[in-house]
């Protein structure tokens, strides 16, 4: 596929996705690498931006610059940002507040914390994205649970083995201590956020290294 192929295909993903207005960010490919610019009203906007390009096959990497502008001049203090964050993670019925810290620095929060699960720690950054306010989110919780490398590479290379979505035996997966490294190839790029999604789904992971390449 050529890039100017790619590039249309990804700029009819942009306007066929509901959540986005595409008529705001520009589109480049170059071997197929996407990059992006403009702007959006949210960075709750930003990621479904990142989401949509990511679904459309033959996109082989994505650099994104967009910015998030809030509607009106009215900017939002930190120190409500803050507050804001602090109540929805109250509000949370995984009971995130006591084991989650928020700072905020020019409308960039910050998370930090321990948590049982990957999805507890993705919990508390997709509630705080969609805060007025927040124009980033760099989320530095620790995942911290109990179990041993052989068992989380166990459960990881079952649940590959179960998705339809993705060609298991095509992935390798190695294990050192709380860190999963996926190597091997796929089809496309959703099939990378498929396997690192089961990587991160197993109890114990701190961190996963996606090394698999696009064939």
């Amino acid at each position: 596929m050529n890039d100017s192929t790619l590039r249309q295909m990804v700029i009819d993903e942009l306007e066929f996705e509901p959540s986005v207005d595409a008529a705001h960010i520009g589109v480049a490919v170059d071997h197929g690498v996407v990059m992006l610019t403009g702007h959006v009203c949210s960075y709750a906007e930003k990621i479904a931006v990142e989401h949509a390009v990511q679904r459309v096959k033959g996109v082989a990497g994505i650099a994104e610059e967009i910015e998030v502008r809030y509607p009106g001049s009215h900017s939002i203090a930190d120190d409500e940002v803050v507050k804001r964050c602090l109540d929805v993670l109250a509000w949370d019925s995984f009971g995130l507040k006591d084991a989650v810290q928020v700072k905020v620095e020019k409308g960039w929060v910050e998370l930090t914390g321990k948590v049982k699960w990957h999805y507890e720690r993705e919990a508390a950054e997709t509630s705080i994205r969609k805060l007025s306010g927040v124009v980033g989110v760099c989320n530095l919780i620790e995942v911290k649970a109990h179990v041993r490398g052989d068992d989380i590479k166990k459960r990881i290379e079952d649940a590959l083995k179960r998705n339809a979505a993705i060609e298991a035996h095509d992935i390798r997966v190695v294990v050192d201590e709380d860190k999963v490294t996926l190597e091997g190839k796929v089809q496309a790029w959703n099939e990378r956020v498929v396997a690192e999604r089961a990587a991160w789904s197993a109890p114990g992971v701190n961190a996963v290294i996606d090394n698999i390449r696009l064939a």
